[in-house]
């Protein structure tokens, strides 16, 4: 078995989406002075490595406490579309069997257009991920998230799950009431 990291480290230099909140990382105590070491974290639910939960754009959508545990781990597939420039088009989505998959985007930046979300969607695709900051625009979130399809941004080194085959695992934290939560991504390979 192997582990394939696809998490980008939390600290106050990670990069987050313009308008959100930036990512502070405080010393609280000290091992010398308190026996113990811990940090304060400040930082927005969509921050680092994260997951879309429906109430993040859907009026009464799940909130991320909300959804099944099993929407965050499952047979896992790369969809590499690097070569391309805009949004990635259904054109460019190969014919897969992609229901009850995570589907992994390598885009190199680029995000999804509204039709691959709809044909994600329509083929039953569990969840679907990017190593973008974002999937795509505000359709794009709203035709997963209304199927209840978690979304996962800011995955890195997907590259590295070319061609094999994997179990793809990422729990948020319980968050009552949160729209997303950070993430531990991590591809299993058998």
């Amino acid at each position: 078995m192997k582990l394939v990291d696809l998490s980008i480290p939390l600290s106050e230099g990670t990069p987050t989406y313009p308008g959100d909140p930036e990512i502070k990382v405080k010393p609280w105590a000290f091992i010398d002075r308190d026996g113990y070491y811990m940090n304060v974290l400040k930082l927005g639910e969509h921050s680092g490595t994260h997951v879309d939960a429906p109430a993040h754009l859907i009026p009464g959508g799940k909130t991320v406490d909300e959804m099944p545990l099993d929407s965050f781990i499952g047979p896992g597939l790369v969809v590499d579309v690097r070569e391309g420039e805009g949004e990635v088009s259904l054109d460019e989505v190969p014919e897969e069997a992609y229901s009850g998959r995570i589907v992994l985007f390598l885009t190199g930046g680029r995000e999804l257009s509204p039709e691959v979300a709809l044909f994600l969607a329509a083929q039953g695709a569990k969840a679907v991920g990017t190593d973008s900051a974002s999937i795509g625009n505000e359709d794009v979130h709203t035709i997963l998230l209304s199927e209840e399809i978690p979304i996962f941004e800011n995955l890195t080194n997907i590259e590295d799950l070319l061609g094999e085959e994997f179990t793809f695992v990422a729990f948020p934290l319980k968050i009552e009431g949160g729209s997303g939560s950070p993430v531990r991504a991590v591809a299993i390979i058998e």
